[in-house]
């Protein structure tokens, strides 16, 4: 790929992260199909010596930094370009054929494609590379500490004053300001797992900024022991196992973390393990579904068009923040695939949503009444995001 890339760094070129030996051969393959189909195609005879054309293909040639940095420009003029023209002059264009001369080829199009295939190869390969790097934005979970001995601001470093209640500490990852510096700190808390003193009840986005992953570990290892021993069981996620089992698996998780053992050796029901992913979910002390979007949900499911329900639902999802977007879009995949067993478990959208409704979400201010009076709405949107998960997400 050596040849692909700039060999020395630009201001330009430092962005470009380095590819492994299989992008390099996707690459040079690319290459070698587009020759290989414009030489089928074209009639025209190309100008230039033998040893000239060659040249056009040659990677180092068609890739040279001085060329990268041309082709990002004429990219740019190139689509500003296709706008005003007539379809004909944008087949030409296409084509590689300049307009007005006769036989004459330009290459630049070819180049620019070339360019714009070898440049997703790359960020394809970058953004594997970078899977396990997860921005959530989280903000700081700051109270009233009393600190013994001198301290400092960490945002303003000028001195905390006073005997007690000097200024706050977040409780996440030890931050310490002044109360008044606390408004004006960044969402950009990085919780520490020795902090964290436990997995259930603690807080999505918390949970997840701390180990570094996509979602809470307690849902992907639920739904990898469920999707592997359980998608037929019958009432999956409606039958409810022990009590004193689901404890068990909870406390395994606030004590082991991710090293927690759910293996059907030491919980054979298979229902254990749905009420402890069920449980996790309750616990929350913001639901997947949040507060802040909660009654946008419900006036959303309340439109009678579908089309518009659906496209209004779509625009609540995108509020939710990032880490319980994630989460809800792996469960409804899941469920999905829940419902297409559904013959052997007897559980449909509807009934999971009947399960879910609750689960995911609940209203702001805890009334009884106002729950009652949304349990059909909730078991009806989680029905919708399992029904259109493909779309929705």
């Amino acid at each position: 790929m050596q040849k692909l890339l700039p060999s020395h760094k630009t201001a330009h070129s430092s962005h470009m992260p380095e590819v492994s030996a299989e992008w390099a051969a996707a690459a040079s393959n690319l290459l070698s199909n587009i020759r290989s189909s414009w030489t089928n195609l074209t009639t025209v005879s190309l100008p230039g010596s033998e040893e000239d054309r060659e040249k056009i293909w040659d990677p180092s040639t068609m890739f040279s930094e001085d060329l990268w940095l041309e082709n990002e420009k004429n990219c740019a003029v190139v689509h500003k370009t296709k706008r005003g023209r007539k379809r004909q002059e944008l087949l030409a264009v296409a084509l590689g054929v300049k307009m007005g001369v006769k036989g004459a080829l330009l290459w630049q199009p070819l180049k620019l494609f070339a360019y714009s295939q070898i440049t997703s190869l790359v960020r394809r390969a970058a953004l594997t590379q970078n899977d396990n790097h997860f921005n959530y934005e989280k903000a700081h979970n700051f109270k009233v500490h009393t600190f013994r001995g001198p301290h400092w601001c960490e945002y303003c470093a000028n001195f905390m004053w006073g005997l007690i209640a000097q200024g706050v500490r977040c409780s996440d990852c030890g931050l310490n300001v002044h109360k008044q510096c606390s408004k004006y700190v960044p969402n950009d808390c990085q919780p520490d797992l020795k902090r964290i003193k436990r997995v259930y009840c603690c807080d999505l986005t918390t949970l997840v900024k701390a180990h570094n992953t996509q979602r809470p570990m307690v849902v992907d290892l639920c739904i990898r022991e469920i999707e592997a021993r359980g998608l037929k069981s019958e009432g999956l996620y409606r039958v409810s196992g022990f009590t004193e089992h689901i404890e068990d698996v909870k406390m395994a998780f606030d004590r082991d973390g991710d090293k927690a053992d759910i293996s059907a050796s030491i919980y054979p029901d298979i229902n254990i393990i749905a009420g402890a992913l069920k449980l996790y979910f309750r616990d929350l002390p913001i639901p997947v579904i949040t507060y802040d979007t909660y009654s946008k949900f419900i006036e959303a499911s309340k439109i009678s068009n579908p089309d518009e329900r659906l496209e209004a639902i779509h625009e609540v999802l995108m509020l939710l923040p990032a880490a319980h977007y994630e989460t809800l879009r792996y469960l409804m995949i899941h469920l999905k695939k829940v419902t297409l067993h559904e013959k052997e478990n007897f559980m449909n959208a509807e009934n999971l949503g009947i399960v879910f409704g609750p689960t995911l979400m609940r209203p702001p201010e805890d009334s009884t009444l106002a729950t009652l009076n949304d349990m059909r709405y909730q078991k009806l949107i989680v029905q919708i995001l399992i029904e259109n998960e493909d779309v929705l997400f």
